[in-house]
């Protein structure tokens, strides 16, 4: 039998088998940024992983930038969350929900005129952002004081409790692709001179900081974390990302999180500031459970766990176009293409719950 179907315990969690649902924005939430009934099918559908991780799911009006994304700051999207997690829990499958602030990928356009944040006034160079006025240019974000860092510590905290009340199993904290915690660890974006800027311990200060306060919420076996050690989303890529990565992998490993989450560099695209970064480096400095994700097909998936490098493997775009991918991997069904994208963001069920399991 494959070893992605293999069980395995991630603290006081019993994974069925080692394929993770990765977060993936879905924008279903609609405007008010409530989950609802089509959210709770979709992630019920896709319950035979061994693990569920919610798409990104906002701390707070400030953190928004993308159309119809969930939040978790309101009394009414912890309900909206509570209708998604009473259809998932009695699957038995484990459920984290990914919280998440896009710093400076955003626009003025989601707050009211004001700018986006971010650790630096580095503007995000790209072609564009989707508003709730069009498509704009992005702007250079306001660089966050000590006080204002403060108050998003305290954003991340509340929006953990509020998961634990939506009913949801833990926590993935969102530390990669280019959103306000990837803007603090990366020296292209973090130009501060005080104790959030600087030496490798600074510029990991915000990232510890945010931890710190999801853990006076959640145990340790129920905070995940995600990283991109190879990333150029959004603009990102250092030129020092290999001693940053690795500097942050020891430091969250002193923590005893559930996982690590890291997005493979040698599975899909790779750093463009030298030879991308691999699960293996990252295996010699974390000894907890190592995710990995990108782009993987199953031999891939497989051939990382065999190797020791990932004890966990998180499949993205196929599990949109085959919701029963668990089963389609287990017994070598062919799997439904993922090339078409026209219908991933649009509001319903089209393009989303309408995927049909494979008939033999």
């Amino acid at each position: 039998m494959s070893n992605l179907f293999e069980p395995i315990s991630m603290g006081n969690f019993h994974l069925k088998n080692r394929i993770v649902l990765a977060p993936m924005t879905r924008g279903r939430a609609g405007s008010k940024r409530e989950p609802n009934d089509v959210m709770a099918q979709y992630y019920f559908q896709r319950a035979s992983a061994g693990l569920l991780i919610t798409e990104a799911t906002v701390v707070s009006e400030q953190g928004i930038g993308w159309m119809d994304s969930p939040g978790i700051y309101t009394d009414e999207m912890v309900n909206g969350w509570q209708i998604v997690t009473k259809k998932v829990n009695p699957t038995g499958t484990p459920f984290f929900l990914q919280l998440w602030h896009c710093g400076r990928a955003s626009h003025s356009d989601f707050h009211n005129g004001d700018l986006p944040v971010s650790a630096s006034a580095v503007k995000l160079n790209g072609d564009g952002i989707h508003t709730p006025l069009g498509k704009k240019s992005y702007e250079t974000p306001h660089a966050l004081t000590k006080d204002e860092i403060k108050a998003i510590i305290d954003d991340y905290r509340r929006a953990a409790l509020n998961a634990k009340n939506a009913g949801f199993s833990g926590v993935e904290v969102h530390g990669a692709n280019g959103y306000l915690i990837n803007q603090f660890l990366d020296s292209k974006t973090n130009l501060r001179d005080d104790s959030y800027g600087g030496s490798l311990e600074n510029k990991f200060r915000f990232f510890k900081e945010v931890l710190a306060a999801v853990l006076e919420v959640w145990s340790p076996d129920q905070v995940g974390v995600r990283i991109s050690p190879n990333g150029i989303f959004n603009d990102m890529g250092s030129a020092d990302f290999r001693e940053t990565y690795l500097y942050v992998a020891g430091e969250l490993n002193k923590l005893n999180l559930g996982y690590l989450h890291i997005m493979d560099g040698l599975a899909f695209g790779f750093h463009e500031k030298g030879t991308p970064m691999t699960l293996a480096e990252f295996r010699a400095v974390y000894k907890g459970i190592i995710m990995g994700n990108c782009g993987y097909t199953k031999e891939i998936a497989e051939q990382r766990i065999e190797q020791g490098h990932a004890d966990l493997a998180a499949f993205g775009r196929p599990f949109i176009t085959n919701p029963d991918l668990p089963e389609r991997l287990k017994n070598n069904w062919p799997l439904a293409p993922c090339e078409d994208m026209s219908l991933w963001y649009t509001p319903g069920p089209q393009g989303y719950t309408d995927y049909e399991p494979f008939k033999p």
